[in-house]
């Protein structure tokens, strides 16, 4: 922490300006110019298993020789084939899925307001397990955090973010730009949590739909053992934030949603909605209600960073990287902090203490 502002505050231009500079985009892999590349016979024009021009091949009812699945098709029934593995099966390659599975805590730092790769890259490696990158109560776009993400994929805190709220865009705009960490606030009911963990994950587990992105290059996630879209759905973290009273009166079910990895006592929102302070006993009595619901469905349960020390919590919040840069100031400066002279006249004759 003690380096992080000389590394931010003071140097940064000039540490990082080469690094950064050269930082790009990763290469696509090179197209192929065939048309026909993408067959299930790569280069042949020839389609055997295909239904009979102009005709009802029956299809919806009656399976094609050598088929695994011989009965109507139905999802509910439906036999998956190797691409789609059940979770479980995977090795974990996400350093946050490994303590979380140890059962040790987790934290993760905020990236509140920038957008420089510099100052994102130099949070990622100053300690933390994660970085929360807000996008709930940030104005920056999914641009500028793809361009931070893929500056130093690989760096200590690995890419995570806090979405706006549950959605389908959102949430896969997160994952195909690499994140590993995925938290979404304000769930309120069991229908919400379905829904964010559908759009996280592959089939079978959720919804999310195989639409590219950095994520499946190389430079990133492309060659993690296993692969990408078969290891993901065992690796990537979904975490819930209960925040409201309807979410405290469904925390227990919310919990229970498969996939979930963790559930997150909003610490702030649950005072501004319940409209009682913390240490308060509704107020206490809402966090404890979050605490039962992660305990008893087996999940991991998150909250501020200064709670770490509370009974049961091994996820945390950190603090953004103003409040790093602050406080990494006051530590290295100690004694020589805010020594400024008082000024009799101009613009800081008034402004300063």
């Amino acid at each position: 922490m003690k380096r992080f502002i000389a590394i931010v505050a003071a140097s940064a231009a000039v540490c990082f300006a080469a690094v950064y500079a050269a930082a790009q985009t990763p290469p696509a892999p090179a197209a192929n110019a065939d048309p026909y590349a993408n067959n299930a016979q790569a280069g042949t024009l020839q389609f055997p298993l295909a239904a009979p021009t102009g005709k009802d091949s029956g299809a919806a009812k009656k399976p094609l020789a050598g088929g695994v699945n011989t009965a109507p098709v139905d999802p509910a029934t439906w036999k998956y084939g190797p691409q789609n593995q059940v979770p479980g099966g995977a090795k974990i390659w996400n350093p946050v899925k490994l303590k979380m599975m140890q059962g040790g805590k987790v934290t993760g730092g905020t990236l509140f307001a920038a957008n420089d790769p510099a100052v994102y890259c130099t949070l990622a490696d100053s300690g933390y397990d994660f970085i929360w990158t807000e996008m709930q109560h940030s104005s920056r776009d999914w641009d500028a955090v793809a361009r931070m993400w893929r500056t130093c994929p690989h760096a200590k805190a690995v890419p995570g973010v806090r979405l706006a709220y549950t959605d389908e865009r959102e949430i896969q705009h997160a994952t195909d730009a690499g994140a590993l960490v995925v938290v979404v606030p304000t769930v309120d009911t069991v229908q919400e949590a379905i829904a964010a963990r559908d759009w996280a994950f592959f089939p079978p587990l959720g919804r999310r739909s195989q639409g590219g992105g950095q994520a499946f290059d190389p430079a990133v996630w492309g060659n993690v053992p296993g692969g990408y879209r078969a290891t993901i759905n065992d690796n990537l973290v979904l975490i819930v934030m209960i925040e409201t009273i309807e979410g405290a009166k469904n925390a227990a079910e919310i919990a229970k949603v498969p996939g979930i990895a963790a559930v997150f006592a909003a610490s702030g929102d649950l005072g501004n909605f319940s409209g009682f302070a913390q240490g308060t006993p509704d107020y206490e009595r809402l966090i404890n209600v979050v605490h039962d619901a992660a305990i008893n469905a087996g999940k991991r349960l998150c909250g501020p960073i200064a709670w770490r020390d509370r009974p049961d919590f091994t996820c945390f919040q950190g603090g953004s990287e103003l409040a790093a840069i602050t406080k990494g100031a006051a530590a290295e400066l100690g004694a020589l902090a805010n020594t400024q002279p008082k000024m009799d006249v101009g613009p800081y004759a008034s402004t300063r203490p």
